[in-house]
């Protein structure tokens, strides 16, 4: 039994692309109104500011925190290996002191060198034969962008630390 024969109705022409029969329907185009006219562009910028913006600034924020990292690591490795093989606690002293600046200088860190470091030694004079000094150096990474308004009300840096022990030579000379 066909549908003619069963008393359904048949449809009417349908409407086809390019004139072809059996081809998928032609779309109906209406023009762009006015209102509705460059909202596609407004929308992709509005959320691509909205998505990029904590993006960058979540980047160059762990970026500073990874440089900081670098920098008071190398600064305390350097620390602690410039004053065992040092002539005095003086000049140890003041090698540590500045291979710190120097270290932390490199990688753009702006805090003195005095303040951030630390050395710790295990034996009197921190020279002698077979004991061990301890070099910690410490900085707070500020994040950027901030405004001063923050910094009072919460705290805005992150603080970074490292800490290298370096045994002296058991055999090195007695120091003066």
């Amino acid at each position: 039994m066909t549908a003619r024969q069963s008393g359904a109705a048949t449809p009417g022409p349908v409407p086809t692309v390019d004139g072809l029969r059996g081809s998928a329907p032609a779309l109906e185009r209406r023009p762009v109104t006015g209102r509705d006219a460059g909202s596609a562009v407004v929308e992709f910028v509005a959320a691509s500011l909205l998505l990029l913006v904590p993006v960058v600034y979540l980047v160059v924020s762990a970026a500073r925190v990874q440089a900081a990292t670098f920098a008071v690591e190398g600064a305390a490795r350097e620390a602690a290996r410039v004053v065992a093989g040092a002539s005095s606690p003086e000049d140890a002293e003041a090698r540590a002191v500045a291979a710190t600046g120097w270290a932390l200088a490199d990688q753009g860190i702006d805090t003195s060198a005095e303040d951030a470091l630390t050395l710790g030694c295990s034996a009197p004079g921190c020279l002698a034969p077979g004991s061990t000094v301890a070099a910690t150096v410490s900085v707070v990474v500020v994040l950027p962008g901030l405004p001063e308004v923050i910094s009072r009300v919460a705290p805005v840096g992150v603080p970074v630390s490292a800490t290298h022990v370096q045994v002296l030579d058991e055999f090195r000379g007695p120091v003066p």
